[in-house]
């Protein structure tokens, strides 16, 4: 039960009941239809990350596993939807960034200490992560594609796919990238679709095995920990969903949040038949010796495979892009208000030049794809997307302690936390480790 009193208004927004008009210059571009936020949602949330899902089944095993896989369905959809209706709870206001919607809950001074920081956490990891999957999907694209070809250090295929960026993140805004997202969110289905089918075709390999991993008791747990962000990570679109949000024209007849809210469902349907045939077919061909990419496992017929790798990096382009625009957006707002710079192309070329930079310098640094799904995972997407939204809810909306609401955003909460703590030690120890036996910018 919500509470009947209207929420407060926000510091330095007029009391009134006037919509701003959606075309306000200060403002994002309001032209986007609803299908928009769903090709764009589907960018952001099915991202690369499918593909270590059964890889995190092998060591959670069926059970578990497929526990946590519809658990975190339905919590995250549960939270997507509050953050969905929390975009315009005041009247006249529209919340168009993660952080805004933080600074209305927890105050001007607060708020954006708790909210900012996790979500610049969820865009520069899934950058990040990003670069190392576009780089290791064209080298082995161009390993299947051509076998005589002289083998290229995995370093310089990942430094190829980030001077992609250095041209695409010129593109001003997010209405800018639809194309490119549009055709990232067809790439995620098909490599998705390919991951299944392939491993379905190809049957179990023999003598497979779904008993966990041998290792030793410590290691175990922490690969466990880390396949929970590995889980975690595929539920990533919360980070970006206001931003999207505030893309879509609105008016007191038609609010943003109804076609908003179309767009998110057709995303979780398409989520939903990507993520469990991915997890539940892999982990049945291959048991626990399914690698953190099931592409690189499944190897043939290496023209399909190579085609889904492919795939794959023309969605983790889009995806990147998705990610990076509202972190553009900050740097080139703080630049111009906090130190006085003129806004235009210099400022542009210059910033997020220096991003794209700096991902690029940090993915070639460590490429180590299922523990930085893990980590980011953890640390930065459980709390965006598992219990951030919640606790904005209880602070805005004040649902009735012990009520239905009350008791759901909770158990979202407590889910949550527990994610967070356990995936970032399990994701950080995985690093450390792995990287004691690596051979840096090999």
């Amino acid at each position: 039960m919500v509470s009947d009193s209207p929420p407060p208004q926000p510091k330095g927004v007029p009391a009134n009941d006037e919509w701003k008009e959606d075309n306000d210059s200060s403002g994002p571009p309001r032209e986007a239809k609803w299908w928009y936020s769903t090709f764009h949602t589907v960018t952001a949330m099915v991202g690369a990350g499918v593909l270590s899902l059964p890889y995190a089944m092998a060591y959670l095993g069926w059970g578990p596993g497929t526990l946590v896989m519809v658990l975190s369905w339905c919590v995250t959809l549960n939270t997507m939807w509050q953050m969905i209706e929390l975009h315009e709870c005041v009247p006249g206001v529209r919340f168009d960034r993660y952080y805004d919607l933080g600074r209305h809950a927890f105050g001007e001074r607060l708020g954006p200490w708790i909210v900012l920081p996790q979500q610049l956490i969820v865009q520069v990891g899934c950058d990040i992560v990003y670069m190392v999957t576009g780089g290791k999907c064209l080298k082995k694209f161009m390993e299947l594609a051509c076998t005589n070809c002289t083998p290229i250090r995995q370093s310089y295929w990942i430094c190829t796919f980030g001077a992609i960026h250095f041209f695409l993140s010129q593109l001003p805004n997010f209405n800018s990238v639809s194309a490119v997202s549009f055709a990232a969110a067809i790439m995620s289905l098909s490599y998705s679709t390919i991951a299944w089918a392939g491993s379905l075709s190809r049957g179990r390999i023999p003598n497979v095995s779904y008993a966990y991993k041998k290792t030793s008791a410590a290691d175990s747990m922490f690969r466990i920990f880390n396949a929970l962000g590995q889980i975690s990570f595929a539920y990533a679109g919360h980070a970006v969903v206001l931003e999207i949000q505030a893309t879509i024209p609105s008016t007191p007849e038609k609010p943003s949040k109804v076609p908003m809210w179309k767009g998110a469902l057709g995303s979780y349907f398409v989520n939903a038949i990507c993520y469990f045939p991915v997890a539940l077919v892999g982990y049945w061909a291959f048991g626990n010796e399914v690698d953190d990419n099931v592409l690189v496992t499944l190897e043939k017929p290496s023209w399909l495979i190579a085609a889904a790798n492919l795939m794959v990096v023309i969605h983790v382009i889009g995806s990147y892009q998705v990610y990076a625009m509202p972190v553009f957006d900050m740097l080139e707002t703080t630049a111009v208000k906090r130190l006085n710079l003129s806004p235009g192309l210099a400022l542009r070329l210059v910033l997020r030049s220096a991003f794209v930079a700096f991902t690029l310098l940090v993915g070639v640094t460590f490429p180590f794809f299922g523990d930085l799904l893990g980590f980011f995972g953890g640390f930065g997407f459980a709390p965006t997307a598992y219990f951030l939204p919640s606790i904005i809810w209880l602070k805005i909306k004040k649902p009735k302690r012990c009520s239905i609401s009350w008791c759901i955003n909770w158990a979202c909460i407590v889910i949550g936390v527990f994610i967070m703590v356990a995936s970032t030690i399990g994701g950080v120890r995985n690093i450390l480790a792995d990287s004691s036996t690596y051979q840096f910018y090999s």
